[in-house]
């Protein structure tokens, strides 16, 4: 730790903010603020793998605080970096289960401060020569961590210094008088805290009996949809609301706004008919009598019928009932509509109003539901949205390197003996064990691939002392009712730890006490993959959170998990690179997402190998957004609706009318009026500038435009000071200049205005539309750059961009790409582009030493042959306003794009040899610091 460089820091952080510095030595105030993707978690995690050694001093520490470390800490124990933690007795509040979770660690030394009321809050990490200090409000709890408002102030200083020594002689202090935590401590203190536990039990449940039920704020706004569809005179509705969020209250609560005289509730599971059922005997009381129409049970005295849909959409049931009998009917889990018997059942009622309830409306088999219910969608609230809203318990997901057997990788069609390996089943006994649950008391459902898997390990955990069940297909529903009760039982004899399944339980059971989800099937489906996360994240008393291990092999298909964890469906892999660069701090709510660097690795591989944007593909996202909007979609509805990125249409067809024209009967529009669109869309609407989108509006708004008149618009809606520069180079690429077709735009006494054949086209009311439809899209897409990123001297900070958009944007005359190998020095500019992973069969004349020393500091080699007295060392010496912006990509299967990490400047020069030759070696220091998620992704640190 320089003193120089931490004195500088200090001078910026307590004196004077404009003192240049290096952030890492700048004390900060460290909080939780999503809308930036930071948290307190994220700065204990890149404090931890800096370290050489930790002491950890807080008042409280649960098991989901503990859990959101457990990666980290078993790489800290690999690396043999000791570890000190003190912890509080005060209020009993901290956990048994933390306790016991941090005993697992061999270079952690735990104990407990068991007098004085202690509730200190500190994180110091040894840096070698200094300290870094976290100290303010945050104990060692997931809330703490991820979401709760937190003041913490983090400070470096050097280990002779006044403020370090005294807070290392007080924690030297406060945990020499601290309890060493064993097994037998905590189990005297476990009597402690759950004698405690009981008593708030009590007092809560008390509350709760007492309690009115009413909606919670979103079944208030699906409410008031509902009602408004109702006046309009609409007799159809579809709710699309996430597993767990409360779809069947809140269509009892909408029934009792109708009070019809007769009600349906229709669903696929007798053991799901009569959870209905006692949810709206809750809701309504004794106004109306509820009975059952399944099975034995056929209660047709009733005025609400709870029903499966195997029974009543039979003939001879059917003809039991007029048409209209029912004044209000409901259908759970809708995507299933399309089968024969909920068809039946539809075609036979006509109630006055019918509300259908989904999780997942989407089917990839053709079949329209949303037509089914008049594309009337009352209200959407998906996995992510749930979360954020604390509508569902939080999960700690960790995603685990499956085991490799006798040398073998877990492939995504291994056989059945490498699947049964008794390497592969201890592995996950020890990771099940290792990451555990909640509450240490572990009721966990296990997804396998065959039965004949889950078969085998449902002997192998028995044969631990684990009482488990495998359950398929073939499984009666009185054997899974069963099972689920035996899973949610708390009689010691009884009670099963796991059930083991295959093919079932993805959806349509109800399970509220599951704390732990391991999914050893490869994730083909991230629909699938959500219903099945989804069957443990509903609350329930004492749950905290839910534990998801997912075993990934070398799967094709892992690419998916980052699409199911953070329900981004853009399919846009630059995107989902930055979403798992960036981990936990983009997910919403108190839940945390952990992924070994094997499991990492292999997505991000996965990802590099797909095709996301295969035709078949794209095609079938078209038709689902076009069932659910009930007419042909344009770009701007699939960014409305949170779909797939439509600029993949451009991408395959040239433009979104080349390929809607495939698919649609619209007008055909001529070749040129074709290709201007395509060129368009390509060239101009990318979102990479804004300015050509913006003077081609304008132009289509208001006809005749002056360049004051562009420059004013953007100054006024972007605060952009759009130079004479940037003007000649926007026309030049308004007119295509870099690729030579015709002029859409002319410039007469320094007026714009569309030439006459432009002109023209713009008389075809289609063309019209594809064409505004596509500006509003670059739009879109260029305000949602500018709400992500920092923009700077025209790009958008870890944005991406070929080397043609950087000739284009750097105001260049002309596409100079295919001359743009490393760098090039044009004028005042000299952009620099870098391969970070170069190629195993890379020459050696071209395998420069290029990489981050740090997030601040950047190493870069010129090109062989070149000398301190070469033209670009010179520039880069001598040229102090030079703009050096630095573009990296990963490696070249990420493609030809690179990403802007932002503005360079040279501070050491120094002339050696590389591989014979001479090269120079320039030191950068980074005008923005590397974020930390990107800093990892591209470093692999």
């Amino acid at each position: 730790m320089n003193q120089d460089l931490l004195a500088a820091g200090l001078h910026r952080g307590f004196l004077e903010a404009t003192t240049p510095a290096e952030d890492q030595f700048v004390p900060q105030l460290v909080r939780n603020d999503k809308a930036q993707g930071k948290t307190v978690l994220s700065v204990v995690h890149r404090q931890l793998q800096a370290c050489s050694e930790f002491w950890f001093s807080v008042a409280f520490a649960t098991k989901s605080g503990i859990a959101a470390l457990l990666h980290v800490l078993q790489e800290l124990e690999r690396r043999q970096v000791r570890g000190r933690v003190l912890v509080s007795q005060y209020q009993n509040f901290t956990q048994p289960e933390a306790l016991r979770a941090l005993r697992q660690f061999a270079n952690i030394e735990l104990r407990m401060a068991t007098t004085g009321n202690f509730h200190a809050k500190g994180y110091l990490f040894n840096q070698g020569e200094g300290y870094n200090l976290l100290i303010g409000s945050s104990n060692l709890t997931a809330g703490a961590l991820r979401v709760n408002k937190e003041w913490n102030l983090l400070v470096a200083g050097l280990n002779a210094g006044e403020l370090i020594g005294d807070v290392r002689t007080t924690f030297a202090q406060e945990f020499a008088a601290g309890i060493a935590v064993d097994e037998a401590f905590i189990l005297a203190y476990e009597e402690v805290y759950q004698a405690q536990a009981r008593l708030l039990s009590r007092a809560k449940n008390l509350v709760e009996l007492h309690a009115v039920i009413s909606p919670n704020a979103m079944q208030v706004e699906a409410l008031r949809n509902i009602a408004q569809l109702r006046a309009a005179g609409e007799r159809k509705a579809l709710l699309i609301s996430a597993t767990g969020t409360g779809k069947t209250y809140l269509s009892a609560f909408d029934a009792r706004q109708v009070m019809p005289r007769h009600l349906l509730f229709v669903v696929h599971r007798a053991t799901i008919a009569k959870a209905a059922l006692r949810t709206f005997q809750r809701v309504f009381g004794n106004s109306r009598t509820m009975g059952l129409y399944s099975g034995e049970s056929k209660d047709l005295s009733a005025d609400f019928l709870f029903c499966t849909v195997q029974t009543l959409s039979q003939d001879h049931h059917l003809a039991l009932f007029a048409a209209t009998y029912f004044d209000y009917i409901v259908v759970d889990e809708t995507h299933r509509s399309g089968a024969a018997g909920y068809k039946r059942l539809l075609a036979h009622f006509s109630p006055a109003f019918l509300l259908g309830m989904t999780a997942t409306p989407e089917r990839t088999d053709g079949y329209d539901i949303f037509q089914q219910f008049d594309h009337n969608i009352a209200y959407e609230i998906r996995l992510q949205r749930a979360l954020e809203e604390d509508m569902l318990c939080p999960f700690q997901y960790f995603g685990v390197t499956d085991v490799t057997v006798a040398g073998a990788v877990v492939e995504e069609e291994a056989g059945f003996n490498l699947l049964l390996a008794e390497e592969r089943v201890a592995h996950i006994l020890d990771r099940a064990a290792f990451y555990g649950c909640d509450s240490g008391e572990v009721r966990g459902l296990v997804f396998c691939r065959s039965v004949e898997e889950s078969q085998a390990l449902s002997r192998a955990f028995n044969q631990t002392g684990l009482r488990t069940l495998a359950l398929h297909g073939g499984s009666g529903e009185e054997t899974r009712t069963q099972a689920i009760a035996q899973l949610e039982s708390d009689d010691p004899a009884t009670r099963l730890h796991y059930l083991f399944t295959v093919d079932i339980f993805n959806e349509g059971i109800d399970i509220p006490r599951l704390n732990q989800v391991m999914l050893l099937r490869p994730t083909q489906s991230a629909i699938v993959f959500v219903q099945q996360l989804g069957r443990g994240l509903r609350k329930a008393a004492g749950k905290e959170y839910l534990t998801v291990i997912d075993f990934i092999g070398n799967y094709a298909s892992s690419y998916l998990i980052p699409i199911a964890l953070f329900g981004d469906t853009s399919y846009n892999k630059d995107a989902l690179r930055k979403l798992l660069a960036a981990g936990s701090s983009l997910l919403p709510g108190a839940s945390t997402i952990n992924f070994d660097r094997i499991a990492q690795e292999r997505i991000y591989a996965a990802l590099d190998a797909a095709k996301l944007n295969g035709r078949r593909e794209l095609v079938q996202d078209y038709k689902l957004l076009r069932f659910k909007l009930g007419r042909m979609p344009w770009m701007m509805d699939f960014v409305t609706h949170g779909g797939r990125d439509p600029f993949q249409y451009v991408e395959g067809w040239g433009s979104y009318y080349a390929f809607v024209a495939g698919q649609e009967e619209i007008e055909e529009l001529s070749a040129g009026e074709v290709e201007i669109l395509a060129l368009i869309s390509q060239h101009l609407a990318n979102a990479k500038r804004i300015e050509e989108v913006e003077i081609v509006g304008l132009l289509l708004e208001k006809g005749r435009l002056s360049f004051a008149q562009i420059k004013a618009h953007l100054q006024a809606t972007y605060g952009l000071d759009f130079s004479r520069s940037t003007y000649q180079s926007c026309l030049r690429n308004i007119n295509f200049d870099f690729v030579g077709t015709p002029r859409p735009v002319i410039e007469e006494d320094e007026v714009l205005d569309f030439t006459t054949t432009f002109s023209d086209m713009l008389e075809n009311e289609v063309f019209c539309d594809f064409l505004r439809d596509i500006l509003q899209f670059a739009r879109a897409r260029y305000a949602e750059f500018r709400a992500q990123s920092v923009y700077a001297r025209g790009f958008f900070l870890y944005q991406k961009y070929s080397r043609r958009d950087v000739c284009r944007l750097l105001n260049w005359d002309k596409d100079e790409s295919s001359t743009v190998y490393g760098y090039k020095l044009k004028g005042n500019v000299l952009p620099l582009f870098v391969n970070y992973h170069k190629e195993v069969d890379i020459a050696s004349s071209t395998a420069y030493e290029d990489g981050f020393v740090s997030p601040h500091i950047f190493d870069w080699m010129s090109k062989s042959r070149r000398k301190l007295t070469s033209p670009e060392i010179v520039a880069l010496r001598e040229q102090p306003e030079l703009f050096i912006p630095l573009f990296v990509k990963k490696h070249n299967g990420e493609g030809g794009d690179f990403y802007f990490m932002g503005e360079v400047r040279p501070e050491e020069f120094i002339e050696t040899i590389l591989h014979g030759l001479p090269v120079v070696k320039v030191r950068f220091a980074m005008d923005t610091p590397v974020e930390e998620g990107m800093y990892g992704y591209l470093t692999g640190a």
